[in-house]
């Protein structure tokens, strides 16, 4: 590709344009369910109560009354059917509520599945308490300011703080980055537990057992596999009888019921390892002690109709079981943490996920993406976080392992994408890889090289894709591709495209994958490349490098090809 070639594509990634002239690509509000996301959110700790309060909600920007807005789905996007609101506004949540007969136990607990960026919660005029950060769940205990007649409300506020973790939201959207969401964005519920109530369950799996560690008051019993376990303490072993493994092939999973006197719990593991491994010449990232070539997808996880969610629940559903249908094994979830469901449909359905931690702090074009891009070599990073920041990076990230940890899809984190927000990488490598021993961990996708990582990680998009691997680390090219092709009829923007290289059929599209796969990336599996992950699962408004288009209307690519070419790549890594 010539140089001024090049240019213009990187040159792309910040170009101030006009608005965009855009498509509906939605779904219609009319058509929703009156109580959108009614399923129980929580697949991991799940028990016998559950209320949800998703539906329609009062809503007001900066004091003035805008009507009702759908919860959970967020403000900017057209399924809350509610007036846009700008970065910074004030935004107000409110609803009445009973609950049902029976409901009540011992304690209620409220629990949101995350709010952007900023909120502060109100039972009955009575301030329950605040919370900063856009992607977690929070909850409270609101036994004591329940009524019979309840009235709930929510203050947001959302300046788009990059200090806190934003992603890809950017209040000046295109290109690469996406339309910025605030507010309510996951499932508000309640749930009623004993006072003597099991808090939480960590697993830790092995290949022939699991370490189950219970957070309240015994005595337990536990019943897995069709056995009934009574365990003396409150961390102890399971060895299930004829193990049996979790892989994108075969995803078995076991079924946990954890009881005490007065409570219940149901969760589930899988048996599997992912371990870094020199096999022969070259280092291999080993899922289950055997060498495994992770064929995987770049997800941003954004809908025309939803933006950060789906219309509905089967959306997650649907993406991933396309992308297994199309042969691939992986995917890396960038730069967002979706809802539970997500995880879970990747751990039943057999689908392993790259996990990104939110990026905050600024983005700066030239030193983050330009130079990195065409060549330009930075090793070493450059920035100094405020305090807040570097605090809050820290304990977001603890908290995003935390909440994880029990979903066995999760084999490997990315700390920092292309330098963005990157500091003080070889102390936090260190931290985090000691919280999840475990998991692989990639300090820094793309550049801005670290001296401790547990892979050598890639971004190439343009030029040769031919790399070295330095020989103590497995190598992973962990964005590549990023193929446009526009459908007409679904298309967010019908004035701009983005990708790295255009076609226009097809055939065009197909072939220049399949070139791409058997050229470049097939011959590299014998000189040490242990998984490649191709930029994208669909396209996301103004980028149309997806292999199916953003209202899931259209997938892009041949099934058969791409599965063909999944089997070449099984094949080559097991030589």
């Amino acid at each position: 590709m010539k140089e001024s070639r090049l240019r213009m594509a990187v040159n792309d990634l910040l170009k101030k344009k006009e608005p965009p002239r855009t498509t509906v690509l939605d779904t219609p509000w009319s058509d929703q369910p009156d109580i959108p996301w009614n399923e129980y959110p929580r697949p991991q700790l799940r028990r016998d109560s559950f209320f949800c309060l998703n539906g329609l909600w009062r809503f007001a920007v900066n004091g003035e009354d805008k009507g009702d807005i759908l919860v959970p789905y967020p403000p900017e996007s057209k399924l809350s059917g509610a007036a846009v609101p700008e970065i910074g506004d004030q935004l107000t949540y409110e609803r009445e509520f009973s609950l049902p007969a029976g409901f009540r136990k011992d304690r209620v607990l409220l629990h949101f599945g995350a709010v952007d960026q900023e909120c502060t919660v109100y039972l009955n005029d009575i301030e329950l308490g605040s919370h900063v950060g856009g992607y977690l769940p929070f909850s409270f205990d609101v036994t004591e300011q329940l009524r019979e007649r309840n009235t709930l409300r929510v203050i947001v506020f959302d300046p788009l703080d990059t200090d806190l973790p934003y992603g890809k939201q950017r209040k000046d959207r295109g290109g690469m980055w996406y339309t910025p969401v605030s507010g309510i964005w996951q499932t508000v519920w309640m749930e009623s537990v004993p006072e003597n109530y099991i808090r939480g369950v960590k697993l830790e799996p092995a290949l022939d057992s699991v370490v189950i560690t219970v957070d309240g008051s015994g005595p337990f019993t536990v019943e897995c596999d069709g056995k009934i376990y009574c365990p003396k303490t409150h961390r102890f072993r399971i060895r299930p009888e004829n193990p049996r493994l979790w892989t994108p092939e075969e995803p078995n999973l076991y079924t946990v019921v954890v009881r005490n006197c007065d409570d219940a719990v149901e969760t589930y593991f899988a048996l599997r390892r992912i371990e870094s491994k020199k096999v022969g010449k070259h280092q291999r990232l080993l899922l289950n002690g055997k060498p495994y070539f992770f064929h995987g997808m770049l997800d941003q996880g954004y809908w025309p109709d939803g933006l950060f969610l789906p219309g509905s629940p089967e959306g997650y559903t649907w993406d991933i079981q396309t992308m297994k249908d199309l042969g691939f094994n992986t995917i890396r979830k960038h730069i967002k943490i979706e809802p539970e469901r997500f995880y879970y449909d990747c751990d039943r359905l057999g689908m392993i996920v790259f996990q990104d931690l939110i990026n905050s702090g600024p983005y700066h074009y030239l030193r983050d993406t330009a130079i990195p891009t065409i060549g330009g070599k930075l090793t070493t990073y450059h920035e100094t976080p405020s305090e807040r920041r570097r605090t809050f990076f820290l304990t977001h990230g603890e908290q995003t392992l935390a909440h994880l940890h029990n979903h066995p899809c999760i084999l490997l984190y990315t700390l920092f994408n292309e330098g963005w927000g990157q500091h003080d990488t070889q102390n936090l490598y260190r931290h985090f890889k000691a919280l999840e021993p475990g998991r692989i961990w990639n300090a820094a996708s793309g550049w801005f090289k670290n001296s401790d990582s547990d892979v050598q990680s890639e971004h190439i998009y343009f030029g040769s894709l031919k790399m070295k691997a330095q020989g103590r680390r497995p190598l992973l090219l962990t964005e590549f591709g990023g193929y446009s092709w526009p459908i007409e009829g679904h298309r967010f923007n019908l004035d701009e495209e983005y990708g790295y290289q255009k076609f226009r059929s097809r055939e065009e599209f197909q072939g220049a994958l399949s070139k791409l796969y058997r050229n470049d990336i097939l011959p590299q599996i014998a000189t040490g490349l242990c998984g490649a992950i191709l930029t994208q699962l669909s396209d996301v408004e103004d980028e149309t490098n997806g292999l199916v288009t953003y209202d899931r209307r259209i997938v892009k690519a041949d099934p058969a090809e791409m599965t063909a070419i999944a089997g070449e790549l099984r094949a080559k890594i097991n030589e």
